[in-house]
């Protein structure tokens, strides 16, 4: 069963898997955002997704429909969000919706109406290995990899996952859609935490955690402006804080937020900004996707989606929790980030950040 998003990716990895001959079938989760409050927050494009999907589904031959996941989606993501952001912390949602819910709750309907395994878009790849394991590899367009949003699957749901155009270049995905003729060939890409589509977040939480404004204090402890709600900023932000540039044009950048006294902390962005670069992080909660990393070794880690692999050293502190030192400082490391692990081209897994010094 192949989850159809409505995008591009999802519909070639569907056409492919059609065109080798394999029985498929497809589907659309509709999510929580989907049914409650879209037309009051913004634009939400959910409506033309289902009709671009099932159009490319009709095109290919498969049979499609749409499956209401809006309980599960706002037990397991929607709720995991709000709470991630009232605590302070910076959360990675499409991490956790492959986890729980594509791979998880997607996975196990498919199961339950008699599929084996489960197809998507996601630019990446897996090998099967001599011991019957699978090991996650990044994709081979480096700028399309999105092996990071899957850093907390695990090995049995990386066993039940296809991933059709991971071997492509984007290039040849939209080539592959507009010569067999798929309605959303010219279809841009969607941006943006998954299921708020064009939504910004902020206007999301204003509806779930009451806005507490306090102070902007820079480096010095001097009050230099007001914060509309600690929840609303992120550590190395720049835009939108509400403080000018100074005399010398230098650009404040969120440092810190202190909830002990509802404070945003900002100084100017340099290296030099204490706070807003760290060589260490605490790692907690680590899923390891195939073989364990037992003993203290140099990775390679990705911080974000969009950052390159970098060098560090991985210490492990527990089975669930190590230190990671960066061959280089990083910047703007948060709580609650989600951190890839690699052996290139192999992605381990990943951690959520607990601390970062």
């Amino acid at each position: 069963m192949v989850a159809l998003s409505g995008g591009v990716d999802s519909a070639v990895a569907m056409l492919l898997l059609k065109q080798e001959g394999v029985d498929v079938a497809s589907a659309y989760m509709k999510t929580w955002m989907n049914e409650e409050g879209s037309d009051a927050l913004g634009d939400c494009p959910w409506h033309q997704d289902i009709l671009d999907a099932r159009a490319c589904a009709e095109v290919a031959g498969v049979d499609f429909e749409v499956v209401d996941f809006i309980e599960e989606y706002r037990r397991q993501i929607v709720e995991y969000l709000v709470e991630e952001y009232r605590a302070g912390r910076t959360p990675n949602p499409d991490v956790m919706c492959n986890r729980r819910v594509k791979f998880g709750k997607f996975l196990d309907y498919a199961r339950a109406r008699g599929f084996s395994k489960v197809a998507t878009g996601h630019y990446c790849r897996d090998r099967l290995n001599a011991d019957g394991s699978k090991d996650l590899l990044i994709g081979a367009d480096p700028g399309k990899d999105q092996s990071y949003f899957l850093t907390m699957i695990t090995q049995q749901q990386l066993q039940s996952a296809l991933f059709p155009i991971g071997s492509l270049l984007k290039a040849e995905v939209r080539d592959i859609a507009r010569l067999n003729g798929l309605p959303n060939a010219r279809k841009k890409d969607s941006q943006g935490i998954c299921f708020l589509g064009k939504i910004r977040v902020q206007d999301f939480l204003r509806a779930y955690i009451p806005e507490q404004p306090g102070d902007i204090v820079n480096a010095a402890g001097k009050v230099v402006g007001r914060h509309r709600g600690l929840c609303n900023y992120t550590i190395g932000q720049r835009k939108g804080i509400g403080v000018p540039s100074n005399a010398d044009r230098k650009k404040y950048v969120v440092v810190a937020k202190d909830y002990s006294t509802n404070a945003l902390r900002v100084d100017f962005d340099s290296p030099e900004a204490e706070g807003l670069y760290a060589g260490s992080v605490i790692i907690k909660d680590i899923n390891w996707i195939n073989a364990r990393v037992d003993s203290p070794e140099r990775l390679q880690v990705r911080v974000r989606y969009r950052d390159p692999l970098i060098w560090a050293r991985f210490t492990p502190l527990s089975d669930t929790r190590a230190r990671v030192d960066f061959e280089s400082a990083q910047r703007a490391m948060a709580a609650g980030q989600i951190l890839a692990l690699h052996r290139s081209p192999v992605v381990l897994g990943g951690g959520i950040v607990e601390s970062a010094f």
